[in-house]
């Protein structure tokens, strides 16, 4: 038991790791070399551990200020609508018979 919670903990952190690797507002982007609609789709993912981690980093965002502008835009709200909105449509619906 305590060899499981110890891999669960160690595959946690490894993943918190990989996932923090391309946070957004990290200083990686610059106008010459804008985030696109790739990276907004990943930064759309990692929102909400980029907003826990925010509020302990200064610097770190959940959105990356220097992007493309609209295709940014549109990958970002994409990730974001289909990772929280679609957890709402995969669940069943208990359908109660009277």
């Amino acid at each position: 038991m305590k060899k499981k919670i110890a891999l669960l903990f160690l595959i946690g952190v490894f993943l918190m790791a990989v996932l923090t690797g391309c946070i957004p507002g990290d200083g990686t982007y610059s106008p010459d070399q804008p985030a696109g609609f790739f990276w907004g789709v990943w930064h759309g993912w990692i929102a909400p551990i980029s907003l826990i981690i925010g509020l302990f980093k200064d610097g770190i965002r959940v959105y990356e200020p220097m992007n493309t502008g609209w295709w940014y835009d549109f990958g970002f709200y994409i990730a974001v609508i289909s990772g929280f909105g679609g957890l709402s449509l995969s669940r069943k619906k208990n359908a109660k018979k009277d």
